[in-house]
């Protein structure tokens, strides 16, 4: 087998950042031994190898590679699809792996008071070095795509799922797709079940929570699937930040039992950060984002229940704006009563 990766040097003469992450996550896998050759696509020269041989594959993204073996030649845009193919086991990013730390009993609290004051990429890569694959990204909007990001640079096995109510706004289902393309992923989407969704909807009609609360909609289309999506896995991530609502965030852990499921560890490794924290590292590392908020959005739910947030109000003023501050929850960091 040979390995050509074709890495871009921008117009203004530095090198592609994505490029850099690139080469840092298959370092970080033990992978980058198995590159045999590396090309430079040269932004300001057309006739640079890397940029013919961009031309020649009709590929736009930097960086890709350029895999050569028995069964012919192939191209990789995705840095994870590459890791698939060259991992000696078929761990990729996905799929089953052997957790680094085993199954030893965890004090939820104790890693929490271990913890607290660690970076967001800090507390993830504990629970990616203990749990592996076995540990779900929850992914609904930028704060948990910020924890893709991260997740996808420390270059370890995890999953990702995302929950499909049947009335998100386009831009997200946009999104969703703009994310898996970006990372090489695959994200499980959860939709409702049917049996429960059905006759919901023909006793109350498509807009009951305007009239009576969005507890018993949000329960069909968020609780019980993400009952289903955690089912396999002994944790998950969010991207929650204590910020977020202060009526009901606020004591938020960056590792907990999960109310949940108490035997599964939930991690909020964003829980100390803030708006603009989040944001910040969005743009600094150019992750994608729903163009909801380009119009304003900040906290995006389904499509009839979010709104952008007026002048001075609250980033999540927009969720539920009918209903008490203190009910602008859809249950799935709420322990079952």
């Amino acid at each position: 087998m040979h390995v050509t990766m074709i890495k871009k040097v921008l117009a203004n003469g530095s090198p592609c950042q994505k490029c850099i992450q690139a080469e840092e996550m298959l370092k970080a896998r033990g992978l980058w031994t198995k590159i045999d050759e590396v090309v430079w696509a040269v932004e300001s020269d057309p006739t640079s190898q890397g940029m013919q041989l961009a031309a020649q594959h009709q590929v736009e993204l930097a960086p890709f590679f350029i895999v050569k073996d028995e069964r012919g030649e192939r191209v990789h845009t995705s840095t994870l699809k590459l890791v698939r193919e060259l991992s000696p086991s078929p761990e990729g990013n996905n799929s089953a792996a052997t957790p680094v730390a085993g199954n030893a009993p965890i004090n939820p609290e104790q890693i929490e008071s271990e913890l607290s004051g660690q970076t967001p990429q800090h507390i993830l890569r504990w629970g990616l070095e203990r749990f592996g694959a076995d540990l779900a990204i929850a992914f609904s909007g930028a704060e948990d795509v910020a924890v893709i990001d991260m997740a996808a640079k420390i270059g370890l096995p995890f999953a990702v799922f995302s929950l499909d109510t049947g009335r998100l706004h386009p831009e997200t289902l946009q999104f969703i797709e703009r994310v898996r393309k970006h990372y090489g992923i695959e994200i499980q989407l959860i939709s409702p079940q049917p049996a429960l969704l059905e006759p919901f909807v023909r006793k109350k009609g498509l807009f009951s929570f305007y009239e009576d609360g969005h507890t018993e909609c949000c329960s069909i289309r968020k609780v019980e699937p993400l009952g289903r999506a955690l089912a396999p896995y002994r944790a998950w991530a969010t991207g929650q930040r204590r910020d977020q609502n202060p009526s009901t965030r606020a004591q938020v852990a960056v590792v907990q039992a999960d109310p949940l499921k108490l035997e599964r560890i939930k991690l909020n490794p964003l829980a100390n950060w803030t708006l603009a924290q989040t944001w910040d590292y969005l743009k600094d590392n150019d992750v994608p984002y729903n163009t909801l908020h380009d119009r304003g959005f900040v906290s995006i739910g389904c499509e009839p229940c979010t709104r952008a947030p007026r002048p001075g109000e609250h980033e999540r003023a927009g969720r539920w704006w009918w209903e008490e501050e203190t009910k602008r929850e859809c249950g799935l960091h709420i322990a079952k009563g």
